[in-house]
């Protein structure tokens, strides 16, 4: 009966986080794999979605008020004028606004431009949608773009690029320079940018995030997504949304109305609350995931990983391992469940290799494992300790 599934789906590979996640739960290991913070959200926040539901505000609902506040939230940070009633779709999380993006957008046959390592669910969306992902790898440990690969990567048949940053899973924010690369050769080339902002208000040190569309003649040719998921701690709720040109907007919200009708009434009318947050709540937020990063960046070389590049947004750091350690990511990091009691994501599901590939190429990929540093000084405390019992031990050779 396998050969009923879909092309789409044979083209899938199972998630490393899900193959994993059986031995964490068996070991009881500590979840620095997944991006969910296990703090609590903020309570006013909180509080606004409990009065929403003893409202009875229930049912099938847009929220309009969503995309009133993103209008002017927009042109605060970016200085960008978005019509509310036109260029915003409110969605189910960023996940099914980036989604619809590419439905929208990508025919059979079109090239869509990744940079790579990248998060999952970009090649799966533009696979399901019949696109073709071309990987342009960024260049480690600073993760920076090779400007020249990446013009090259330009076909007659490219009709996107999607861009994530602060990006998952390095923590690199793309710098001003990438992004003028960036936006100028989609405007030479007539082409579509897809952007994933979810980290916009996490950046640390003297980064800054920058939307693509900012950029000149890139309003008009970029989808904005994002949520509330990660910057309100409620990656539960599934409040996202996109910011596009009119038609690729109204395109966006026929198919959200397709696929899931509305978002979770009571948790948009909480985002009413979320969006108007003082600024106060976002330096709070940086200066407290700053300091996570930092505990983390130290944890981790303590005992052995190396860590050349220190994140400038998001809340995710991407180790690597020692040159003498024998095996790859995947077996690091089944050892690091069972015998220290934490999981963590191997690095290889993130990155997408082609044929051109070097062996040298293909053995750096299997070299990184992800940590999420979005949990409680508890959480974190615990791991310390764990990690204190392999120092104890002698260190990474436990793992060996």
């Amino acid at each position: 009966m396998e050969g009923k599934l879909s092309r789409s789906a044979k083209k899938l590979a199972s998630s490393p986080i899900q193959e994993l996640s059986f031995l964490a739960q068996s070991c009881n290991a500590v979840n620095l794999a997944e991006g969910f913070p296990d703090f609590p959200a903020p309570s006013h926040i909180k509080n606004a979605a409990i009065s929403a539901i003893a409202s009875d505000l229930n049912q099938y609902r847009h929220v309009q008020g969503i995309c009133d506040l993103l209008a002017k939230i927009v042109k605060e940070m970016h200085g960008l004028d978005i019509n509310p009633l036109t260029d915003v779709a409110i969605c189910c999380g960023q996940t099914e606004a980036f989604a619809a993006a590419i439905f929208a957008i990508i025919d059979p046959g079109d090239e869509v431009i990744v940079f790579d390592p990248s998060y999952e669910t970009y090649e799966a969306c533009i696979l399901f949608a019949g696109g073709i992902p071309v990987h342009v790898p960024l260049d480690p440990p600073q993760w920076t773009l090779d400007l020249t690969n990446f013009l090259n990567s330009f076909t007659e048949r490219t009709k996107a690029i999607v861009l994530n940053s602060p990006h998952n899973p390095t923590g690199k924010v793309f710098t001003k320079g990438e992004l003028e690369a960036i936006a100028g050769a989609c405007c030479s080339r007539n082409c579509l940018a897809i952007t994933d902002e979810v980290y916009e208000h996490m950046t640390y040190d003297d980064a800054k995030h920058i939307s693509l569309a900012s950029f000149s003649g890139m309003q008009e040719r970029t989808v904005i997504t994002s949520s509330l998921s990660k910057t309100y701690s409620v990656t539960g709720w599934r409040v996202g949304w996109a910011i596009a040109p009119p038609f690729i907007a109204s395109a966006i919200r026929n198919i959200h109305v397709r696929i899931t009708d509305s978002a979770p009434a009571p948790f948009q009318e909480a985002a009413l609350t979320a969006l108007r947050s003082r600024p106060e709540y976002f330096e709070s937020m940086r200066k407290d995931y700053g300091s996570k990063r930092d505990y983390i960046i130290n944890l981790l070389a303590r005992v052995g990983l190396k860590v050349q590049f220190k994140p400038q947004g998001g809340f995710f750091l991407f180790a690597e391992l020692p040159d003498d350690y024998p095996h790859s990511d995947v077996e690091f990091v089944k050892k690091l469940i069972v015998e220290a009691g934490v999981v963590a994501v191997p690095g290889q599901g993130f990155f997408h290799p082609n044929s051109e590939a070097s062996n040298e190429e293909y053995y750096c990929q299997k070299r990184y494992v992800r940590f999420a540093f979005c949990k409680s000084n508890a959480t974190l405390a615990v791991v310390a300790e764990r990690f204190g019992k392999i120092l104890d031990a002698g260190g990474l050779s436990v793992l060996h």
